[in-house]
């Protein structure tokens, strides 16, 4: 078992300020060791044309544009390689698992993928240059893989494949935009028919209403249904599926056959959470173990958040947070049963 943490990120002001804060956080430190060995192994398939990615930022968050313009003056990098590591347009996007389950007034989400590019970092950002306030675990600094706004809605992303890429944005900056941007799933829904997507992913968003939409989206057509459980295939985009979908089939079937049991929302936190339940995978190798369970309160504006397999998660108030309190820790710890490294842990 390896012992891991996430940091907890407080910020409230403009997104330029969060940019050059987390840009001088992160100047020579093992993310951005790890992120440079990166690179090396896997180059970019393609130009980084500036005029282009700034347009796109323009058009659905010109405030995530400056962010990024903070990044570069913190890090003293050259624009393109601002951009090809933290922009979220046309790039690549490595294959991942992930489960979503509903209740009535809750959303339980684990993230599989390998440690090794994760994070490490739950950020509570409060902007002060337009945008709704989030609580969220970062992706690549600048993206979020699931979270809530200061409107209770929440969102999640599951992986569906990389065949035939478009010209866009990748999950984790269409996530992070869908939070700063839509105020209610109808909101959300109409966000993600209208962004140019990179690859193709489910997003499931969520409100205070508790109705759950997932919304299938490829760089080729969207579509949305109603629905309270999500893995990683396509229920209405079918053409679009991989080959071999037996392990996300068999979450499924998981989750629909023990939803009737569950009475309390811990009890569909620990049906995901628990590794003898099933859903919970420890395949960190095949970058589909679960390295967090998040559990999302949108009337309460509260978040449980778990590293790993635990008894019980931590539990946010962004309720409070947003009133001006502050959190009274500084990371989470947890433990993941693998041998990989933490991106921000040490080098690899």
């Amino acid at each position: 078992m390896k012992q891991v943490y996430s940091d907890i990120i407080e910020f409230r002001g403009s997104h330029y300020e969060l940019g050059k804060r987390q840009g001088q956080k992160f100047k020579n430190s093992i993310m951005m060791k790890n992120r440079e060995k990166e690179w090396r192994k896997r180059k970019p398939r393609f130009v980084i044309d500036i005029k282009e990615t700034k347009q796109a930022f323009q058009t659905y968050a010109p405030q995530i544009w400056e962010e990024l313009i903070g990044l570069q003056e913190a890090l003293q990098w050259p624009i393109e390689k601002i951009l090809q590591n933290f922009s979220g347009y046309r790039l690549d996007y490595v294959r991942s698992g992930c489960s979503i389950f509903t209740g009535k007034d809750y959303f339980v989400r684990n993230y599989d993928y390998n440690p090794k590019t994760y994070d490490g970092r739950l950020v509570l950002f409060q902007p002060t240059d337009g945008g709704l306030a989030t609580i969220a675990p970062s992706s690549r600094v600048t993206g979020r893989m699931d979270g809530m706004n200061e409107k209770g809605l929440v969102m999640g992303y599951n992986f569906m494949h990389r065949k035939k890429p478009g010209v866009g944005f990748v999950c984790n900056m269409i996530g992070r935009m869908v939070l700063e941007n839509c105020e209610t799933v109808e909101d959300a829904i109409h966000f993600l028919q209208e962004i140019p997507h990179r690859h193709s992913f489910s997003y499931t968003v969520f409100d205070k209403k508790g109705e759950t939409f997932v919304v299938e989206a490829t760089p080729r057509g969207v579509k949305v249904r109603m629905s309270n459980l999500c893995t990683n295939h396509f229920e209405l985009l079918t053409e679009e599926n991989r080959y071999h979908l037996d392990d996300s089939y068999r979450r499924m079937e998981i989750m629909e056959k023990d939803q009737g049991e569950i009475t309390h929302p811990m009890e569909a936190f620990h049906l995901l959470n628990d590794p003898e339940k099933g859903v919970f995978s420890k395949e960190y190798h095949n970058w589909s173990g679960t390295i967090h369970t998040a559990i999302y309160f949108p009337k309460q504006r509260k978040m449980g958040f778990a590293l790993g397999s635990v008894k019980q998660p931590e539990i946010f108030d962004f309720e409070n947070w947003l009133k001006g309190e502050t959190i009274n820790k500084n990371q989470i710890d947890g433990e993941l049963d693998t041998d990989l490294p933490f991106a921000q842990m040490e080098e690899h």
